[in-house]
């Protein structure tokens, strides 16, 4: 498992999202390990965050093309969480799973090919800097790459059971203003217009478009208003999640915001909606299975799959029409969290999956 002293050697290394410079200390790594396989680097210059990386295969005109998807940031800033440690079962530490280990895995795989003697091509890789804070910058990039090519793995963590992952629900984020009118709560209660009760009717008009049976939740998560208790609140806001399985609950919900923010509960209030959606949601779809189909006939293996609630950069792939899967990387547990690890024995049979379709796609140039 020498790979775990290259995984070592980019754990230790800080690159928590807003760590511009240690981020791309770990692209610059990469850029050494993967143009050493042959691959060119396009680099994507970024001011305020850390800059994306595109490693390019020699391509065969007209034929499918493959990219393979990870994200070189992290969650903690310096001096939190940022040591490797391993035992006789496991490694932990920061991106062990999420996904400077699914890193490693695509990166490991493709050296096998190399060591086979075969030459890299129509294989493409993206690793976005900004991942962990919503791809805020890097999905535009991500979206216009991504019609470049016919398939996606994305290297995020495997499931407990080596699943990989055909669906994440989309997932929007969004902000109410309310602006009402100050007054005095004794002597002028009736002049006054209160936006912390107008914020309460519409948490919970937004609350109630929650559907579970169809995956559907809206969560207000944090609101705030007003002055004091002496005083009529002149202003209040909400930030609230939208998550959904299906476009037709983001349809639906979306138009349903609009019209509980237009409304007014109370006399004398105004609201204004900001944010949207996020990542918009990746569904299982018929090429996904069948891809897995293909994918389980390649390998000789029986692979399970599922749906997760959480987002990846998956979701942006696969608006755009992608044949995308998921989950491709080593499977782990306590991200995000001090407790990160990650599973060595699937690191071994996560790169012997990836290298096996690697090498035929490369021989095929087509799943």
């Amino acid at each position: 498992m020498h790979y775990l002293q290259d995984l070592k050697k980019v754990v230790e290394i800080n690159s928590y999202t807003k760590n511009k410079e240690g981020v791309d200390l770990v692209g610059e790594i990469f850029d050494e390990w993967f143009e050493s396989l042959g691959f060119e680097t396009t680099i994507y210059n970024r001011t305020s965050i850390g800059n994306h990386r595109h490693y390019k295969s020699l391509h065969v005109e007209n034929s499918p093309k493959l990219l393979l998807l990870g994200h070189i940031d992290t969650v903690f800033p310096s001096g939190k969480f940022e040591y490797f440690t391993e035992d006789e079962q496991w490694v932990y530490g920061p991106g062990v799973c999420d996904m400077k280990g699914g890193n490693i895995v695509l990166l490991e795989a493709l050296r096998q090919l190399t060591c086979k003697g075969l030459k890299i091509q129509n294989i493409d890789i993206l690793f976005v800097s900004d991942e962990e804070t919503g791809s805020d910058d890097s999905k535009y990039l991500t979206a216009e790459l991504a019609r470049e090519y016919d398939y996606c793995f994305v290297y995020e963590a495997a499931g407990k059971n080596l699943e990989l992952v055909t669906g994440r629900k989309g997932v929007g984020t969004f902000f109410i203003d309310i602006e009402g009118k100050a007054a005095h709560a004794g002597n002028h209660y009736s002049d006054g217009h209160d936006a912390n009760l107008e914020l309460s009717y519409k948490l919970q008009s937004l609350v109630a478009l929650t559907d579970l049976e169809k995956g559907t939740t809206v969560n207000v998560g944090k609101i705030e208003g007003g002055i004091g208790a002496n005083t009529i609140s002149p202003h209040a806001k909400m930030i609230f999640e939208l998550r959904y399985k299906i476009s037709k609950e983001r349809d639906r919900v979306l138009k349903e915001i609009e019209q509980i923010v237009q409304k007014s509960f109370v006399d004398g209030i105004t609201s204004t909606l900001s944010g949207g959606i996020q990542r918009d949601v990746m569904q299982t779809s018929d090429s996904s299975l069948e891809l897995l189909k293909q994918i389980e006939s390649i390998t000789k293996q029986s692979i399970a799959y599922e749906e997760r609630g959480g987002v990846s950069d998956a979701n942006i792939v696969s608006s755009c029409g992608v044949v995308t899967l998921d989950g491709f990387g080593p499977y782990g547990d306590g991200d995000h969290t001090l407790k990160e690890r990650a599973l060595k024995s699937s690191f071994t049979s996560r790169i012997e999956m990836s290298s096996d379709l690697f090498e035929y796609f490369i021989k095929n140039l087509s799943f």
